[in-house]
C-alpha cells in the first residue's frame, strides 16, 4: 500500500512537501513516479526516481522547481514542491513499479489514493 501526504492549500510562489510511504512491502527495489491529475485530465507524470536513486527525471512543467527524492530507509519517497504556481493545483498520487524510469502511467503498477494541492 502507498500512502501519500503533505498536501494542502498554499498560496502561489509557495512551497509543500509530498510524501508517499509504503507499507508491507519494500520500495527499495521499485521505481517510483509522482503524478498528477485535474478533474476530466489524463493523469501527468511529473517526476521519477530510480530504485537507487541516483537517476531521475521531471516533465518540462515542473523542472527546476520541483525535486524527487527517496529515503529507503525509511520506506518512503518524497516530492518538494517550490515555486508553487495556481496551475499546479491538481490531486498529486505516487505510484510504484518494477520497470523502468518513465513517465508514464502504464508502467506503474501500485498507486497511492492522492493528495490535493491547491495553489491560489
Amino acid at each position: 500500500q502507498l500512502v501519500e501526504s503533505g498536501g494542502g492549500s498554499v498560496q502561489a510562489g509557495g512551497s509543500l512537501r509530498l510524501s508517499c510511504a509504503a507499507s508491507g512491502y519494500s520500495l527499495s527495489f521499485n521505481y517510483v513516479g509522482w503524478f498528477r491529475q485535474v478533474p476530466g485530465q489524463a493523469h501527468e507524470g511529473i517526476a521519477a526516481i530510480r530504485p537507487g536513486g541516483a537517476s531521475t527525471i521531471y516533465a518540462d512543467s515542473v523542472k527546476g522547481r520541483f525535486t524527487i527524492s527517496r529515503d529507503n530507509a525509511k520506506n518512503t519517497v518524497y516530492l518538494q514542491m517550490n515555486s508553487l504556481k495556481p496551475e499546479d493545483t491538481a490531486m498529486y498520487y505516487c505510484a510504484a513499479g518494477l520497470g523502468s524510469l518513465t513517465p508514464l502511467r502504464d508502467d506503474y503498477n501500485y498507486w497511492g489514493q492522492g493528495t490535493q494541492v491547491t495553489v491560489s
